[in-house]
């Protein structure tokens, strides 16, 4: 399943965001990529070590847990906290799939990626090219969001960042391990829980609602995984 989450960060968030990255100091992006994608990586990145790096991070992480459709749908039980990456003119990243198990920078812990995200904080008016693309059964689909708005998708797509042609790219990337492994189960649950969120908003008091939410309750607790 992907998914759009509109508005994680405000307005007045993206331009605080948007000022503090074009002051930032970039290294290449070539230093976290693996050996198999370190020839079609071509972007700049923001140390995980980085103490602007990870102070908007946590901004975004705190955005996140005051977002219900993000909690709806993701399920998240751990998170790599968020990184940023800059793609210039000619830049981008060729095909790849991201790998299975994310470290947190500073920590012991490595979480295994189930979904992927990608938070757009420069305006679509702001560069031409740049596409997140994701290629899953139905093809290719082109992902440029409003900056503010985010996209998860499944860690096990294939997908690229097409070449910028014209201004710069800025985003902030993470992974997530949900709750619940599968992909096919969690939009299931996503699919139950969002039609009982619009029962909860027309109808009162009807003994239907308990009853589905029961089977709600009850899949998450045999599909969950913590």
């Amino acid at each position: 399943m992907m998914i759009r989450i509109p508005g994680v960060l405000t307005p007045e968030q993206v331009r605080a965001c948007r000022s503090e990255l074009e002051r930032a100091e970039w290294t290449d992006g070539k230093a976290t990529a693996g050996p198999l994608t370190q020839s079609v990586k071509n972007n700049m990145q923001i140390p995980a070590s980085h103490p602007l790096g990870r102070r908007l991070g946590g901004m975004i992480q705190d955005a996140l847990k005051r977002n219900p459709l993000f909690i709806r749908a993701a399920l998240p039980l751990r998170i790599v906290p968020p990184s940023f990456n800059r793609y210039g003119v000619g830049q981008s990243y060729g095909d790849h799939v991201d790998a299975t198990v994310q470290h947190t920078w500073g920590t012991a812990e490595h979480v295994r990626s189930d979904l992927s995200a990608t938070l757009f904080i420069s305006s679509p008016d702001d560069y031409d090219g740049g596409e997140l693309t994701i290629v899953d059964e139905l093809g290719e689909r082109a992902v440029k969001l409003p900056a503010g708005d985010m996209v998860l998708y499944p860690a096990t797509t294939v997908h690229h960042v097409t070449p910028v042609t014209r201004g710069v790219r800025l985003a902030a990337f993470f992974w997530l391990q949900s709750m619940v492994r599968e992909d096919e189960k969690r939009s299931l649950l996503f699919e139950l829980g969002s039609v009982l969120q619009l029962f909860e908003q027309t109808v009162s008091d009807h003994t239907a609602i308990t009853r589905l939410t029961g089977v709600y309750f009850n899949l998450f607790r045999m599909w969950t995984d913590t």
